[in-house]
């Protein structure tokens, strides 16, 4: 039976500092949206918790979603330290992380994404601000066996995005984006996110309600950060591999 972690400290993690022009090596070439062209359904955005937690099914198709996890495979993952830096929730997992804002800027624009987003009359005053794109610090994340999560809470940052038209904006970051690429179809058992309503809790009292979302091959999940965000984890992964696709919201700063 997998340890209970929710009894240990939780605190707010923000997205590390992202490397310098000089330090960080091109960009991957990211397979592209056009094998199957997206959307492949009517994107629809679904509450989980109202104003605060929201999917999008189908967002990737099968074919690319395993696609993109044989790409992944050949990035250069690491692997997070077991002990966190002070302050920072316990994370156990492999992941890569570049700027990359024509990726951002794609997956924006080409996937349907930024139109379920901006013309959604009903949840245009969910976002924070004017939505104007993804923050360009991209995210691989792979849990594999034992690897988990701990209780956090995401915060907002403050970062440059590149917008349709090609210029750049100053924008701060207001909804975490998860894309699920594989779920229990691909052999992966556990890895949910799972989302507390109750702001905190003591370490001896378990919290009385929870939200867990199940992982959903190609599924995105959108929930909002910063000081409105929502205690939450992803469990343990006990068998398979978990990968996720990891970007933010940006509204005008």
């Amino acid at each position: 039976m997998a340890k209970d972690k929710r009894t240990k400290t939780t605190t707010t993690t923000a997205t590390p500092p992202a490397a310098t022009a000089e330090q960080q090596p091109p960009p991957p070439s990211w397979p592209p949206f056009t094998k199957p062209t997206l959307p492949v359904v009517d994107l629809r955005l679904e509450p989980v918790v109202p104003e605060k937690v929201v999917v999008l099914r189908r967002f990737f198709p099968s074919s690319l979603c395993r696609e993109y996890v044989s790409f992944l495979r050949g990035l250069p993952l690491q692997t997070t330290p077991g002990k966190p830096r002070r302050g920072m929730a316990v994370r156990v997992n492999d992941r890569y992380q570049i700027d990359d804002a024509s990726f951002a800027r794609r997956l924006w624009t080409e996937t349907g994404l930024g139109e379920v987003v901006l013309l959604d009359g009903e949840n245009s005053h969910l976002w924070g601000g004017e939505v104007i794109g993804l923050n360009p610090n991209i995210r691989v994340y792979r849990y594999t066996q034992g690897q988990f999560f701990d209780c956090h809470y995401d915060d907002s940052n403050n970062v440059s995005v590149l917008t349709e038209s090609g210029s750049v904006v100053a924008a701060k970051t207001t909804w975490t984006l998860l894309l699920y690429l594989t779920s229990a179809a691909e052999g992966c058992v556990g890895g949910e996110t799972v989302f507390y309503p109750e702001r905190r809790f003591a370490r001896s009292a378990p919290p009385k309600e929870e939200v867990a979302v199940t992982l959903e091959t190609g599924m995105c999940l959108l929930h909002k950060h910063g000081d409105d965000c929502m205690l939450h984890e992803g469990r343990e992964v006990t068998a398979g591999e978990k990968w996720v696709l990891r970007t933010d919201l940006c509204v005008r700063r």
